[in-house]
């Protein structure tokens, strides 16, 4: 393998391939993923920017070591929810000295396809990209000894299910799941502002994404004037076609979330809660929807929603609110929004910068913590020098060492957890 000045190289090859071949990888990312132009467009732009910010992390690197030999590679296997940012997965893996084994989601194959033919000319056999389906892939990354990890974008049910493989074989295995994001709105909060972020964040991607806020708290002073604007934001969405320039917000792709949204919607109105807004389906459109007078016991706070339905309670005080943002068994990330006293409320729910041991799963506690603060901003070059992952079931990371089979949690960057 290159040493990193050379694979660095690389790495620039690729960021002019990819704007060069710009347009063509939107386009293909909008028929195959079915994102908006809009939102494709925002995600090529920032896969540049990440791979251009990795020249920052020349000198950290220079001093690991892969944690493959030569004749060995990483599997990696990567969600249907996401395009061009993928890349930054694999070429975080393959920078500190690895050679990369990928595969995309089925639903993916065109714009993994795609990719590959970028990737080829540049990377040879160092990234290669496989076609089997997702449970092939992971039993035979499982039983291959010349695979010593494997990273995994999912679903926690999915995960859980290979910690015996995981001990059997001695792998490496760090899995990046969902979220159940609380948004939380404090006395004090900017109502304007923490309803824009929310639309925002809410319906980018349809809410596809694992750090898309679904349980919303907001204080009872604020609770009337935050829904309202919400509601009044929510409409101004632009639905439709994926391919037109103006739409915002396109179908939800799963058939699976899709019924997980019915049934959420349906549990919720029949435990007393009101739609404030939407609740209509047409086929895999799901209309921005409004749900008020949530309750905790609701399978709409509970159990990842995965589309753009939002779930709003309310709180009297601080404490309260703290208990309520804990109560999940999902740990990736919260927001808050309130005055000068929300970044105490912040720390409260924030864990460690850096991933560690734990003795068993950590609940309560959030990978990272937005407060006054956008899901684009703290999100920054997440896997190219900013740490992300969460606790509970939203992440971790299985290895065994010195024969001893270690539990990690908390935010990691994947080059630094691929390398020693």
């Amino acid at each position: 393998m290159k040493g990193i000045e050379e694979r660095i190289d690389l790495v620039h090859r690729l960021i002019k391939v990819v704007f060069t071949n710009r347009d063509q990888l939107i386009e293909t990312a909008v028929r195959d993923a079915g994102f908006t132009l809009r939102e494709c467009r925002i995600e090529v732009d920032m896969n540049i920017d990440n791979l251009r910010g990795f020249d920052e992390m020349i000198t950290v690197f220079s001093e690991r070591q892969p944690i493959c030999r030569p004749d060995q590679e990483v599997a990696l296997l990567l969600p249907y929810n996401g395009s061009a940012w993928l890349n930054t997965a694999i070429i975080s893996i393959f920078l500190v000295g690895n050679r990369v084994r990928v595969k995309f989601a089925t639903r993916g194959s065109e714009i993994s396809r795609f990719t590959e033919s970028l990737f080829k000319p540049i990377f040879g056999d160092a990234i290669c990209f496989e076609y089997t389906d997702g449970r092939s892939f992971l039993k035979n990354a499982m039983s291959n000894p010349n695979i010593p990890a494997i990273c995994l974008f999912g679903s926690d049910d999915h995960a859980l299910l290979y910690q015996n493989s995981v001990k059997k074989f001695g792998k490496k295995f760090i899995f990046e799941g969902p979220g159940k994001d609380p948004f939380i709105v404090l006395p004090g909060a900017d109502v304007e502002a923490a309803a824009k972020e929310l639309v925002f964040s809410k319906y980018i991607y349809a809410g596809q994404t694992c750090t898309a806020p679904e349980r919303v708290y907001v204080h009872e002073s604020l609770h009337d004037a935050f829904v309202e604007r919400f509601v009044e934001l929510s409409r101004e969405v632009k639905t439709g076609d994926p391919s037109e320039p103006d739409t915002e917000m396109g179908p939800v792709a799963s058939e699976r979330a899709i019924a997980n949204i019915k049934a959420q919607l349906k549990d919720a109105v029949d435990k007393g809660a009101r739609i404030a807004l939407g609740g209509r389906i047409d086929s895999h459109m799901v209309y921005p929807t409004v749900v008020v007078g949530a309750s905790q016991d609701m399978l709409g706070m509970r159990e990842e929603t995965f589309g753009p339905v939002s779930f709003i309670s309310t709180f009297k005080n601080a404490e309260e609110a703290l208990r309520l943002a804990r109560d999940n068994r999902y740990g990736l990330r919260a927001s808050v929004y309130g005055d000068n006293k929300a970044v105490d409320f912040g720390n409260e729910l924030v864990g460690k910068p850096y991933c560690h041991p734990v003795d068993k799963m950590v609940f309560g506690k959030f990978g990272t913590v937005g407060v006054n603060q956008g899901r684009s901003e703290s999100w920054e070059k997440a896997f190219v020098s900013k740490p992300v992952g969460g606790y509970g079931f939203s992440g971790w990371i299985w290895e065994t060492i010195n024969d001893k089979f270690i539990l990690k949690q908390g935010p990691k960057l994947l080059s630094l957890e691929m390398s020693r």
